[in-house]
């Protein structure tokens, strides 16, 4: 029997007297809902699956070999328990609460565990499950429960529901034990009363909220800012300053003799203390702890700022306070008196601190409202290492105590958890001395079977490809650059069915090779693919292929597993020997090129798709030939890809004639041939009023100050009919208006589809090493005028906590989806809020990496980050789904990627933005910005119409044959 209800604390008022409690909670349950289960030694109560009324959506593709993926139960077998601390190794179940940061905790877990965690989510497993696997089987050594979306009072963020929590607690007294699923994070923090458990954000207020603590607002939303913390020096703080005790005389954070005059004199002092990274919006009420729950831990004050430490002398109290007498009063002292917080208003309230910290008075509980592991949190490694300390203390002080009452099997343990044995192959991995450099060099040659003779033998559904290639040695300026060889190459007939992966910044730290080519040889196909309807019968994600090849021969497939799959599929079937590109300075030598639309987010375990692009939702073509500018040495590479066994082709040869034949002065102007489509007073229409777009602005602030989500990248398109156009004209007009690093232009003729891109933004990249790459841009300010006002915009935008914020999110937000997908301990951020100048623009821009893991296809690792973080908001799941219900059409490809999957297994895909996109005479340019506590409606409107701005000009420049600029910002142009 199945029993849905959502009650909370402000909704409901319970009795206090367990009996009333009880009462009230028996009207809610069927007489048949509670039974007594005669087979266990005691007596329990089962209760059926209670959960909120909005069901969370479970991802299937989630991490490969340490995600639980179903709730089915494979046997899996664990080595014997060893004595003492096991060689230092502690195995933690981490249970996800459906959180974009989970992996960032799994990634630390990994190196300071000695073995990577399992991690299931907060509704996979019943109370029975989690029971066999903690007692039973004693197959973890404590548990950590991740921070989340929403609020430990709803059964769709936590599991269960406050009336459960009644129950419970009146089974409690009864000495009653509850039996079926209520809510497996709650159930864990009552019940597991032996097992060590830490509690991160959402995880520590379940731990105050089921101990009968209140959550409620905090004072302000905070995100993505830092504040300073004291502790009393409890056993998790172990080596760790505190606030009180590091010198700390004047703020956390300052800058001295800071001026907009004189940034020569700029300055940053740093103390060495607690500096901890904050997303949340709701708190445990300090005043509503109960005895059994003690606090840690609080904010030194509840002022937040950021890691560039922004902010100007603001004189505050010092750390310590004297007494009357001369003496220090203690920590417990002031905390009573309320003399050692400095006080503040926040919307008119005051408040001395914020409760950042408790554990449980008798229980191995612990909870932190803080992010101990984000990137900006000083000392978090340090939390969770003292976590395993205490693990492992606790451990074996209770192996030698008469009153242990967990079971631990010291035999061989039979652990029936999914991916159990994935976790042996980590730990021998881990300690293996070296890598195989070879494998990483070519992931696929692992994959090639040989017969006794060291043939290599293939399946008939696979192909061996061979490449040939030729150098052209300072050639590409001669002739004219890469705009000249792609004109007379590929350009013959409007660009139709060519690509351009367009380096066309003229920053050479920021790219340095650009593709391009056309329709080729005999392994030329284009593929087209649509995302069913949900309102056909055969809707599962899948949808409708259209395969065209060299010779104009269609093939249609419904793909019942989606587009990734295939590309999948398709890429792992091929064969190469990496001898064919020794010596290639970069990693695209053929294969896929194309784009992924937005909406393909379904098969990446984002939940169903409100409205239908009209637009194709993917388009690649297939590449056997192609042409490759080194900006840096001026070369030119010709590369052409055949089957073995099949005739080569005489593209090399031809090209090659072709480009030393060619002279630079033979590069046309586009536009002065160009016929005027559309009139000079035309200007594109935004989908959204500029009274629409703020309301949704402050809609998106409302679900962020209830704790839905972090930040909210809200996202409109504007509109223009172009007519007939000549496209490629239009591409090449755009990037002398507006040059970037990941510019594009593509044009899929059948589709009636083209794109021309001037992205700043890389969204991943992976190497012929195995190296990831994701460049996440968040805080954009436009150029000044003159040199002086371009300096202090930019330093505006370097100092602006509210972008900072917005950067930190993403970054760590990109960093847990590298980590799902890397080698343990390998994610890091080389570069973290870096400024860079484009034409118009100021951006800041991150740098995150990782190695990737050897049994992850290239495919999975961008399925694991799709779509990009930027474009969506943290926790991403979340955001999707509010960012649905708030956004009136699909984004279509806006918000997706461009790029290329080598068929050697290395890809690197752009951000689709500031591009506009062109379907049946229609373009579209979508923009938006990040929403997030500290952000203003108007501004942030203004930011949508900034970065529309340049790409639109460029249209109606193009279009009509002249630039119009309009005061009216409801209307870009």
């Amino acid at each position: 029997m199945n029993f849905s209800f959502c009650a909370v604390s402000s909704e409901l008022s319970c009795p206090s007297d367990m009996v009333l409690r009880f009462s009230f909670a028996s009207r809610l349950f069927p007489r048949e809902f509670v039974r007594f289960d005669e087979t266990w030694k005691k007596k329990h109560i089962s209760l059926s699956s209670c959960r909120g009324t909005r069901k969370a959506f479970a991802s299937r593709h989630y991490v490969s070999g340490v995600h639980l993926e179903d709730s089915s139960i494979a046997e899996k077998s664990l080595p014997r328990r060893e004595t003492g601390d096991r060689l230092g190794l502690v195995r933690t179940l981490l249970i996800d609460n459906y959180d974009s940061y989970t992996f960032n905790i799994y990634q630390a877990l990994s190196t300071i565990n000695g073995v990577p965690p399992v991690v299931i989510r907060n509704d996979e497993w019943t109370w029975e499950e989690a029971y066999r696997y903690l007692y039973e089987d004693a197959a973890f050594d404590n548990i950590v429960i991740s921070p989340g979306p929403g609020s430990p009072m709803c059964p769709a963020d936590i599991g269960t529901s406050q009336i459960v929590i009644e129950f419970f607690h009146y089974c409690l007294f009864l000495n009653l034990t509850l039996v079926g699923y209520v809510g497996i994070c709650l159930r864990l923090l009552l019940e597991c009363r032996d097992i060590p458990i830490l509690g991160v954000c959402l995880g520590h207020q379940a731990l105050g909220y089921v101990h009968g603590a209140h959550v409620v607002h905090a004072p302000e939303p905070v995100h993505g800012r830092l504040s300073g913390i004291v502790h009393d020096g409890n056993i998790l703080f172990s080596d760790i300053p505190s606030g009180k005790n590091s010198d700390f005389k004047a703020g956390h954070l300052l800058i001295l003799h800071a001026t907009f005059t004189d940034l020569s004199r700029y300055k940053i002092l740093r103390h060495s203390f607690l500096q901890v990274v904050r997303y949340h919006s709701l708190i445990i009420d300090k005043e509503s702890l109960p005895k059994e729950l003690i606090p840690i831990a609080w904010t030194i004050y509840d002022d937040t700022s950021f890691y560039s430490e922004k902010k100007f002398l603001v004189p505050v109290n010092n750390s310590m306070s004297p007494s009357s007498d001369g003496s220090v009063i203690s920590v417990s002292e002031n905390l009573e008196t309320q003399s050692y917080w400095p006080s503040s208003h926040v919307n008119g309230k005051q408040d001395r601190h914020i409760l950042m910290g408790i554990m449980h008075s008798t229980f191995p509980h612990y909870g932190l409202q803080f992010h101990p592991e984000s990137i900006a949190t000083t000392y978090g490694s340090q939390i969770f290492k003292n976590f395993k300390d205490i693990t492992v203390d606790y451990w074996n002080s209770y192996k030698s105590s008469s009153l242990r009452r967990r079971k631990i099997n010291n035999e061989t343990a039979k652990m029936k958890v999914p991916g159990a044995c994935e976790l042996l192959k980590e730990l021998s991995r881990s300690r293996s001395t070296g890598n195989d450099s070879s494998y990483y060099g070519n992931p696929r040659a692992s994959l090639s079977t040989s017969n006794k003779n060291g043939v290599d033998v293939f399946e008939p559904n696979e192909k061996l490809l061979r490449l040939k290639w030729k150098k052209l040695e300072r050639i590409a300026h001669k002739v004219g650059g890469a705009r000249n060889i792609f004109i007379q190459h590929f350009g013959k007939s409007s660009g139709n069915d060519t690509f351009w992966l367009d380096t066309s910044s003229s920053d050479k730290a920021r790219g340095r090779f650009s593709f391009m080519g056309g329709k080729g040889g005999s392994l030329w196909k284009q593929l087209t693919f649509s995302l069913s309807d949900q309102s056909e019968s055969t809707y599962k994600h899948g949808g409708h292929l259209l395969i065209e090849d060299a010779h104009s021969s269609t093939e249609k497939r419904f793909l019942e597993e989606g587009f990734l799959d295939y590309l999948r599929k398709e890429l792992s079937s091929i064969y190469y020997d990496e001898k064919d590109f020794e010596g290639l300075p970069f990693d695209f030598y053929g294969g896929y090129v194309g784009c992924i639309g937005y909406d393909i987010k379904v098969e990446c375990g984002m939940p169903n798709n409100r409205h239908k692009s009209k637009a194709p939702d993917a388009c690649f073509f297939f590449v056997d030939n192609i042409v490759v500018i080194d900006h840096h040495l001026d070369d030119v590479y010709v590369l052409s890809l055949h089957k073995e066994g099949t005739a080569e082709t005489t593209f090399l040869k031809d090209t090659e004639e072709k480009l030393i034949s060619m002279k630079a002065s033979s590069t046309r102007k586009w536009n002065d041939q160009t016929i005027p489509s559309i009139d000079s007073s035309t200007s594109f229409v935004p989908d959204k009023s500029r009274e629409q777009y703020i309301n949704d602005v402050g809609r998106c602030m409302e679900y962020i100050k209830d704790g839905e989500s972090y930040e909210l990248c809200l996202t409109t398109q504007n509109r223009l009919k172009i007519g007939n156009t000549d496209l490629l004209g239009l591409y090449l007009h755009l990037r002398e208006r507006n040059p970037a690093p990941y510019a594009a232009f593509l044009n899929f003729s059948n589709a009636n589809l083209s794109l021309c891109c001037s992205s700043p933004e890389r969204f991943l990249k992976l190497d012929r090493y195995g190296v990831l790459e994701a460049k996440p841009i968040k805080g954009t300010i436009t150029r000044g005028s003159t040199p002086e006002e371009d300096e202090l915009l930019k330093l505006q935008l370097k100092l602006s906590e509210k972008n900072q914020a917005e950067n930190l999110m993403i970054v760590d937000l990109l960093r847990n989806d590298l980590g799902r997908v890397c080698e343990p301990g390998s994610v890091h951020v080389p570069n973290l809020m870096d400024v860079e100048t484009y034409t118009t623009v100021h951006t800041m821009v991150s740098t995150v990496r990782g190695l990737k893991k050897s049994d992850i296809s290239p495919v999975e690792c961008v399925r694991a980050a799709f779509p990009g973080g930027s474009m969506t908001g943290a926790p991403k799941l979340r955001s999707v789904e509010i960012l649905d219900s708030l956004e009136n059409c699909s984004r279509g490809l806006y918000s997706g990627s461009i790029g290329y999957f080598s068929y050697n297994g290395t890809f690197d895909l752009n951000i689709v933005i500031r591009t506009v996109v062109i379907h049946e005479d229609e373009a579209s340019i979508g923009a938006g910005g990040a929403i997030v506590a500290l952000s203003n409606a108007e501004d942030e409107f203004e930011e949508m119409v900034l970065k529309t701005r340049a790409p639109a000009r460029a249209v109606v420049e193009f279009c009509s044959g002249g630039l119009v600029i309009r005061e009216d910002t409801s209307c870009v142009s």
